[in-house]
């Protein structure tokens, strides 16, 4: 779209129903709001990997536009102060952060080659054990189990690139590979969800879910019904292993495991997905172990006008190990943001080994169903000027059996927060935004 004066500019409306059709001309008129894993796709649709997201999901992030190429730009850092109670609690200063930088180069009006790099600097803000997160299991460090800690992530958390090709106005198919990246299992991961991306904490139910979303080594394959359809069959081959204790390096790829996944956006503010797959051989401290992982989700997104928005998401995951048999986790989340205030809230059940908790030898093959009932809220100081930073506060009150009170101590587990939430402004905040102009584009 062009103003009078031909300067290119964008207006993005939650409410709208329909995207504005693919437009891949040279200089300003490519301008466009696709997905950078596949063409037909509107971007708004794209989650993390080749996830979908509701389509009128609300997106955070910068834009630029070189002819017909396009670059964004996205992420979060939460400064804070964590204080987790019970005898394997700890307190502590961090910031979880995360950068994302995702571009997409136009082949005439069918092809696309995409691009995604992802990074974070937990490394260095949450050094090797991670921060504290009860009940909170999977990796390792100094070759022991982490427990009640949330690992940090590695310095590169996806480097992929991907080619999407149009067929008709219906049919579309993509191929995608990272070293880092995302097989087609599980939904969008927690930091890429709406109803998350206010809370500081992974989902204590990250190694049921969505934990395969630093994986060195995947290619995947999918097919894509757009229209009134708006269906994708995908599948994934995929190295089984989680990343090692060496968080700066890039691993070994197998590509020992598969997975494929189903998805299906009925209608504009609906996301649904069910997917399987076989991890070999996930854990560096048990190699002997197997998991089949199967999950289903649900994510409903409202935009309420105004600079407003609900977003809702229902997750289930089950792990089936070899030895332990299947475990489950179920997660509800929902986050009600309205101009400068947000409020959320996570609600997740996960049933864990004792020797997932690092119990002693005698319960290791208990399973002990633990659960978290978060609240928060956030007050934005910026909001809306490229730079949305917020001052949050967030209460966790954990639930677990009377049997592990020896472990943790009498009484209930709780948590509380406070942090500075900081991150782009809402993409086309207000009436009109202006793409910057590079070389190529037209005055």
């Amino acid at each position: 779209m062009h103003d009078a004066n031909g300067e290119a500019m964008l207006h993005h409306d939650h409410g709208a129903h329909e995207m504005p059709p693919p437009s891949h001309g040279s200089g300003a008129a490519g301008m466009s709001m696709q997905s950078t894993v596949d063409i037909a796709d509107p971007m708004s649709r794209e989650g993390s990997g080749t996830s979908w997201l509701p389509d009128s999901t609300p997106m955070y992030g910068k834009m630029f536009m070189f002819g017909g190429d396009m670059l964004m730009l996205h992420g979060a850092i939460f400064p804070r102060y964590t204080n987790v109670s019970t005898r394997r609690g700890d307190d502590r200063i961090d910031a979880p952060n995360w950068i994302m930088a995702m571009y997409s180069h136009p082949f005439g009006r069918s092809a696309q080659i995409g691009a995604r790099l992802m990074m974070s600097l937990d490394p260095l803000t949450e050094d090797g054990r991670g921060y504290p997160l009860l009940f909170q299991t999977g990796e390792s460090w100094h070759d022991q189990p982490l427990h009640d800690r949330q690992h940090p992530h590695d310095l590169f958390d996806e480097l992929s690139i991907s080619f999407s090709q149009k067929f008709d106005h219906d049919l579309s198919s993509y191929l995608y590979f990272g070293y880092p990246g995302e097989p087609a299992l599980g939904p969008p991961t927690f930091m890429h969800r709406p109803s998350a991306m206010d809370d500081p904490d992974a989902p204590i139910g990250h190694h049921w879910q969505d934990s395969t979303h630093v994986t060195f080594g995947v290619a995947t394959a999918g097919l894509v019904w757009s229209g009134s359809c708006r269906m994708k069959i995908e599948g994934s081959v995929f190295t089984g292993r989680e990343p090692d204790e060496d968080r700066y390096n890039f691993d070994q790829p197998q590509f020992d495991s598969y997975s494929g996944r189903i998805s299906w956006n009925p209608t504009q503010n609906l996301a649904l997905q069910v997917s399987y797959g076989y991890i070999k051989s996930p854990e560096a401290l048990e190699p002997q172990v197997n998991r089949h992982r199967t999950t289903a989700s649900l994510i409903y997104n409202l935009p309420l006008g105004n600079d407003s928005n609900w977003s809702n998401s229902f997750v289930w995951g089950q792990n089936n190990d070899t030895g332990e048999g299947k475990t489950e986790s179920f997660l509800i989340e929902s986050d009600y943001q309205r101009t400068r205030n947000t409020i959320y809230i996570r609600w997740e059940r996960v049933e864990k080994s004792g020797q997932e908790l690092v119990l002693n030898s005698a319960a290791d093959s208990r399973i002990f169903p633990v659960s978290a009932y978060t609240i928060g809220y956030v007050r934005d100081l910026s909001h809306g000027n490229g730079l949305d930073i917020g001052l949050g506060t967030q209460f966790t009150i954990n639930g677990r059996p009377d049997t592990l009170d020896r472990y943790y101590g009498d009484g209930t587990g709780y948590a509380f927060e406070f942090f500075l939430r900081i991150r782009p402004s809402l993409h086309g905040h207000g009436a009109h935004e202006h793409f910057e102009h590079v070389a190529g584009m037209e005055k």
